[in-house]
This record gives structure tokens, sequence and C-alpha cells, in this order.
């Protein structure tokens, strides 16, 4: 008899009256606002602006939804395409199914976009998400454990999870890799919130430091999970894919270490009524220059006079002031 273990939930749904709330779909929500909170204060904490990071979070939550999404129909698409498949599924994201590759890669876009429409930069803004992208991830597992989905091999130790029968699945204890993987994911937040103010990281390495750290523990749990995944060259894919991004990370970090050393002065520039924001680009500031040009060109020749006659006005009264007591001076004196 197992006397300790990890409980399942009889039900991934929860209905609140007629709607139904999802456990998996709760997960990522909470994650999500966790994230925006802790990547908020990290902002404004560098000098950036309360607010900005919520204007780029309605660019990067998006396209990173869809990238994640993409990521897992694409690596698993014998799920929804073929015989006796319907492809309507790789539509139902609430059932599960995100892979975290795809989603920082599109999700990287969106941001992109976001920052290039606030006039920032965009290492400075990834550097602040790091530990709370981490922070996301660590919540966003326990969908898993709501959907009984990517467990680890069988397994008799006192947390082993509990799963039920059900399709594609046998009843048993086994590793709870979601986990195993949230715990990770906040030692990697730690990790990079520590190391940032040690070192003072900044141009994009506290968020290549997160990637890196966040690969190696998904190296190993990708190890221990039983559930069907393409191989290439006896290893998963998502352990190839978490070597490369790994290598690339570091390669990264040490690029910018020496040829970009230090931290950011200014994350975000302000503009001439003290908003950060497109007022900061080449493109406005032409702009503004074209109109002043615009305006001097516009004023009247009589207009144009009058400023002559003033400015010529002023001159004869500087010459005034310049000239010794003389004539009329010297007569009213005793």
């Amino acid at each position: 008899m197992d006397l300790a273990y990890i409980p399942s939930p009889s039900t991934g749904v929860l209905h609140l009256g007629p709607l139904p709330l999802r456990g998996y779909a709760f997960s990522i929500l909470v994650g999500l606002f966790v994230a925006l909170w802790i990547v908020n204060r990290r902002w404004v904490a560098r000098g950036g602006k309360p607010g900005t990071t919520t204007d780029i979070a309605v660019w990067a939550v998006p396209f990173g939804l869809v990238g994640g999404r993409l990521y897992h129909v694409i690596t698993d698409y014998e799920l929804y395409f073929g015989e006796g498949r319907d492809w309507v599924n790789a539509f139902k994201i609430w059932e599960g199914g995100l892979g975290i590759w795809g989603a920082v890669a599109l999700g990287a876009v969106g941001a992109w976009i976001g920052c290039r429409r606030r006039g920032i930069a965009l290492p400075p803004y990834a550097d602040a998400l790091a530990p709370a992208l981490a922070v996301a991830q660590a919540f966003g597992r326990w969908g898993n454990w709501f959907n009984q989905e990517l467990y680890g091999k069988a397994t008799d130790v006192p947390w082993a999870l509990k799963i039920s029968a059900g399709p594609n699945r046998e009843a048993g204890l086994y590793h709870p890799t979601f986990l195993y993987e949230s715990l990770w994911c906040l030692g990697v937040a730690a990790l990079v919130i520590w190391a940032d103010r040690r070192f003072r990281l900044g141009h994009g390495r506290a968020f290549a430091l997160y990637v890196a750290a966040y690969c190696v523990g998904r190296s190993w749990i990708e190890y221990l999970r039983v559930d069907e995944a393409h191989h290439v060259l006896g290893l998963r894919l998502n352990v190839w894919t978490a070597i490369i991004v790994f290598t690339l990370a570091v390669v990264y970090f040490v690029i910018s270490a020496i040829k970009r050393p230090g931290r950011e002065e200014t994350v975000e520039p302000e503009g001439p009524d003290g908003e950060a924001g497109p007022a900061d680009d080449a493109d406005s500031k032409a702009e503004s220059a074209g109109e002043k040009a615009s305006a001097g060109d516009k004023a009247s020749p009589d207009e144009k006079a009058e400023d002559k006659a003033e400015k010529k006005d002023t001159g004869a009264d500087a010459d005034l002031a310049k000239e010794p007591l003389s004539g009329t001076a010297k007569e009213s004196s005793p």
C-alpha cells in the first residue's frame, strides 16, 4: 500500500454556474498576472515608467500564446492530423499543449513590436522580464497537474504523482515532472534576480541567463517524461532544442559581456512632455523640426517686416546706451 503520494484532481474543470473554469487556463492566467506585477516592478526600478510593461504585454502575450500553440501542433502534428484525427482539436488550447520554445520565440517578436512603439530597446525590457517569465512558467506547469498529463516514469518515491486511468494513460504512481519543472523555474527566477543585483547584468544578459538555466533543467526533466515524442539520434526533440538554445544563450551572454559591459543607464527616454514613447524617436523629431520650419515659411510679409523693424529699434537703443554723456548732459551739470 502506498502511504504517501500527490493526488491528482478528479476533474480539470470547475463550473461557476454556467461558466466552466478550466484548471489549465486558470494556471496560465495566474502566472501571467504575477509575471506582469514582477516585470513592472523591475522595470520601474531600472528607471522605466509604470504602465510601459503592460503596453508591451498587449503585444507579447497574444504572440506568445500563438507561438506556443504552433510549436506544439507542429512537433506533435500526429495528434491532430491524419486518419482518425480531428484537425479542429488543434485550436482547443484549453485542453493543453503549449510549447515554451515557440511561446518565447514568437512572444519576443510581439515584445519587439511593443518596445518599438514605445521607443525603447528590447534588451533592457527582456532583462526585466526574465525572472517574471520563469515565475509564470512555474505557475503554468500546474495546468499539467489538472489535466493529468506530461508526467514522468513510474516510481515509488513519497512524492510520487497518482494518475488515474484514462484515455492513453494507465493508473499508477509516476514522477511529478510538472512539480519538478515548477520548482526549477522558481529557482531560475531566484538565480536571475540574485545575479542581476550582484553583477548588474544589462543588454539582455539577464534574459540570456534565464534561458540557459532553464534549458539545463528542461534537459534532465525531459529525460524523465514518458509521453510520446519525436526522437533524433536517440534523444527527444525537446532535449536537442534545449541543447541548441542553451548554446546560443551562452554565446550571446559572453559576447555581450565583452562588447557591452555594465548596464544601460537609461532604459526609457523621456519625451518633451515628460512622457516616454514614440516622441523620442528620430521620425518624431524630424516631424517636429519640419513643423517649425513650415511655421516660419507661413509668416506674412507684414509680420516679417515688423520683426525686422523691432530688431532695428532694439539695435538702435543698444547703441544709445553705449554712447558717453556729452552735449546737453554737460550743460546741465553745476
